[in-house]
């Protein structure tokens, strides 16, 4: 089977694209390269097949996927292609309705031009927002507290409204902080500019890069007052990929659209997780804490 894999050089993209290849899937990847480079491309290739195709276009332009899927017969897609930064898209949320929702879009529409019915969709536990109750499951209450969440949200809602209509058969999944990097040491996250994330902020901390972390906020209702969320291991989080691909591939068209929480089911905040790894780099990680940043939550898991 051909698998198009949109975001592919991305963080959680590349690491999905190595373990689909890994289990016999010929894999395409599709990317800009706008929050990644060519030479995630390179360690792509390094770690899966030198000719491993790659296509550079934007995921919200049909032609481009169009051609992608009927050049390499592709018969299912895992879309990743988007923005997902929940404090860019505070400063941009038009950017973000646009490119997260437009990307969608244009890869619907590909696929239906070209007969394909099976997709995993990356959306996020941001979509429930502030959970009222813990831990979230598939049935709590949907409710973004932010920008990035609600594209989310809105790709979701268009994605099963092209499932009931016969067109799709998709899997939703709601994942939560993917953390961690290849075994090859040669993936990982390391994102253009200041890192919005947790993990990839506090390794540049650790080996230089930068002089200090910001904690945001010590005020949030948790037992330390940082905020709590629920940590992945980004290759865990790709099999999981493989996993929704397999389950789609054996219904065989007769899933429409499911939502699939992705996680450990266990938090740990920020403080938690600085701890630790003072205690792995032997040395504490030199850190502030700073006001809340908007849009976040306090606690998920």
């Amino acid at each position: 089977m051909a698998v198009l894999v949109t975001g592919g050089a991305g963080y959680i993209g590349s690491h999905t694209a190595v373990v689909l290849h890994e289990a016999g899937r010929d894999v395409v990847v599709l990317d800009d390269l706008s929050n990644s480079s060519p030479a995630a491309v390179d360690a792509l290739r390094a770690l899966t097949r030198p000719d491993l195709p790659f296509v550079e276009a934007d995921a919200a332009d049909v032609d481009a996927v169009g051609r992608a899927i009927a050049d390499h017969g592709v018969d299912e897609v895992v879309h990743f292609a988007a923005f997902k930064s929940v404090s860019g898209s505070i400063a941009d949320p038009d950017g973000y309705h646009r490119n997260n929702v437009g990307s969608t879009v244009g890869v619907v529409e590909a696929m239906r031009h070209n007969g394909v019915s099976r997709m995993v969709f990356s959306s996020s536990c941001t979509v429930y927002g502030e959970p009222t109750d813990l831990p979230v499951t598939e049935d709590s209450p949907i409710s973004a507290s932010n920008p990035y969440g609600a594209t989310k949200v809105a790709c979701e809602e268009l994605l099963a409204a092209e499932a009931e209509a016969g067109g799709l058969d998709v899997l939703l999944l709601r994942y939560f902080n993917p953390v961690g990097a290849h075994a090859s040491g040669d993936l990982g996250e390391d994102p253009r500019g200041t890192p919005d994330n947790l993990v990839p902020y506090l390794m540049q901390v650790a080996v230089g890069r930068r002089e200090s972390l910001s904690v945001f906020g010590d005020d949030y209702d948790t037992p330390d007052g940082s905020a709590i969320r629920d940590y992945i291991h980004v290759v865990d989080l790709a099999e999981g990929h493989l996993a929704a691909l397999d389950e789609l591939a054996a219904d065989r068209g007769s899933r429409g659209c499911t939502a699939v929480n992705l996680g450990t089911g266990t938090g740990y905040s920020v403080l938690d997780v600085l701890a630790a790894a003072g205690r792995v780099i032997g040395r504490p990680v030199p850190h502030q804490v700073v006001g809340r940043r908007d849009g976040d939550i306090q606690r998920i898991w």
